[in-house]
């Protein structure tokens, strides 16, 4: 590499621009291959965006902390983002409302199975106390999940990490397993895909149908808070 362009090189990946431009190019790179091969779920953009840029991370050295300066301006509109739900499932309440008895069992059932299993593999695998403290949150959206793990006593970077893992391969793959088990109702699906992906999961409900959205949009906030309400509480009845 000439002195003249490591200069360059040097200045440009400090800066910020280089950090959000690397993360939409990883995003649209990942799109295209996602539509190029027929919109498959196991070539989920968002996998794909995450490898892209964990592996360019590494070749060029440049630290994670330097990449999120510019990052953070995508990461800013994750909060418009998740208001922005609000919209589709405003045009889908009268199905929501018609649907709150069987929402309600699926939350409660899809919420603890997915703690309770995910605990139990680790467990019998032989994971320590804190991993498996780390894990149980794992099904809902990063904030909620780490504030929940500090809590019970979790590490909240090994639980975002959960998170992130949980999101990628229930949205790769829940599609698949829905259609293998022949859910067809999208209010299902949505919903399905929203307690146990949260929002990688609820992109991916939008991306297929506005009424999977809608629910899917629902089972992530409500999964969130009913995670921050009872998971605390289980863990203070069982483990004092």
């Amino acid at each position: 590499m000439s002195p003249d362009f490591h200069e360059i090189w040097v200045y440009l990946s400090a800066s910020p621009l280089a950090g959000l431009t690397l993360t939409l190019v990883a995003y649209q790179a990942g799109m295209w291959v996602f539509e190029r091969f027929g919109r498959r779920p196991a070539l989920n953009p968002v996998m794909i965006a995450v490898l892209l840029i964990a592996g360019i991370l590494m070749v060029t050295g440049i630290d994670y902390r330097t990449y999120f300066d510019g990052a953070q301006f995508v990461h800013f509109l994750l909060g418009p983002a998740t208001v922005a739900l609000a919209v589709p499932l405003y045009r889908q309440f009268q199905q929501v409302r018609r649907s709150a008895v069987a929402l309600l069992v699926a939350l409660l059932t899809g919420s603890a199975a997915s703690a309770l299993s995910a605990v139990a593999i680790a467990w019998a695998l032989g994971a320590s106390e804190r991993t498996l403290l780390s894990l149980a949150p794992k099904s809902v959206t990063s904030p909620i999940a780490m504030g929940v793990s500090e809590q019970i006593g979790g590490l909240p970077s090994l639980t975002a990490v959960f998170v992130i893992l949980t999101g990628i391969v229930a949205a790769s793959f829940g599609t698949w397993v829905l259609n293998l088990v022949r859910v067809k109702d999208w209010r299902a699906r949505g919903f399905g895909l929203g307690v146990a992906a949260h929002g990688i999961g609820t992109a991916s409900a939008l991306q297929a149908n506005e009424v999977a959205g809608a629910f899917a949009g629902l089972g992530m906030g409500l999964n969130g808070l009913a995670t921050a309400i009872l998971l605390p509480v289980l863990y203070r009845l069982f483990f004092g």
